[in-house]
């Protein structure tokens, strides 16, 4: 009966290792895929001229993407303007300050967020914040700022629910020991609670510049798609995932192996951020 047992076990164990080693060998192959495709590219054009190059006009055999990379980063480091004190300020009032009902309502209502498609987020910037910026501030409406907005509101979920992690992951004592030598609860916060959970804050944060780098959809709809860099936040811009989208239906040759050199960039992007997010996790369970 025990021998039984442990066979079943055993094969269980086995069975689990090689389901989470076919998620490892699928990522392998798709990173392995893209550089295949990508790397030729590369090192035809070279990596400065590929990187810095500020013309891209894949009819002439001319791949410059630094207007891609100056759009991708201008819409990201926005829209953590917008998504970061926003999504702080509810993961902070959830935590600390809402009654326990209400927390109950509005954590899960916070977190369909998540589920709502990317194209719904992109119509609506389009029916309404668009029109509402080109008559208010000028331009073409299309711009980083729509996107900012947009991409801001979608990050919301994964900073509320990692910084509502972070804060209830404290213990009781720091809360206790603050208000027990006089502190306001809002002083308790931001003296106390918010210097403990910097690690997970920090992590939230990268995570959610990841989820907005890596957006595609409603970024295509709102930001305008202008081939050159930007200038300021009304000026339309195209992004990295919004190039590769908008133009691989028809790419054949160099731009089709452009458009995954494009896509190698971005995967550096986002593994050197998902790198980081993970170490200010570990940090913080070290810290706990």
């Amino acid at each position: 009966m025990r021998r039984s047992r442990n066979d079943t076990e055993l094969l269980i164990r086995r069975l689990l290792f090689c389901v989470a080693f076919s998620v490892v060998s699928i990522l392998a192959l798709i990173a392995l895929f893209i550089f295949k495709e990508g790397l030729p590219l590369i090192v035809k054009v070279g990596l400065k001229d590929f990187i810095f190059g500020r013309v891209w006009l894949p009819q002439k055999g001319i791949f410059g993407i630094y207007p891609f990379i100056i759009g991708s980063l201008w819409v990201t480091f926005s829209c953590l303007v917008i998504g970061v004190p926003l999504g702080l300020a509810c993961a902070i009032f959830l935590v600390e300050f809402s009654p326990r009902k209400v927390a109950v309502i509005l954590k899960p209502a916070m977190e369909l967020l998540a589920g709502i498609p990317s194209v719904v987020y992109g119509f609506i910037g389009v029916v309404i914040l668009a029109p509402f910026i080109r008559t208010c501030f000028g331009g073409p409406g299309f711009s980083l700022l729509a996107g900012s907005f947009v991409l801001g509101i979608m990050i919301l979920p994964t900073i509320i629910s990692i910084s509502v992690d972070a804060f209830q992951s404290l213990p009781h004592t720091y809360r206790e020991g603050a208000i027990a030598l006089g502190a306001t609860r809002w002083q308790t916060v931001w003296m106390v609670l918010l210097p403990a959970a910097r690690s997970g804050i920090m992590a939230a944060v990268i995570l959610g510049m990841g989820r907005a780098i890596g957006e595609t959809m409603a970024v295509i709809m709102v930001a305008g798609n202008a081939v050159s860099i930007p200038r300021s936040l009304l000026d339309p811009a195209r992004t990295l995932t919004s190039n590769i989208a908008l133009e691989m239906g028809y790419a054949v040759g160099d731009h089709r192996q452009a458009l995954f050199a494009t896509g190698i960039v971005l995967f550096i992007f986002v593994m050197i951020l998902n790198t980081a997010a993970t170490v200010f996790i570990r940090r913080r369970i070290r810290e706990d």
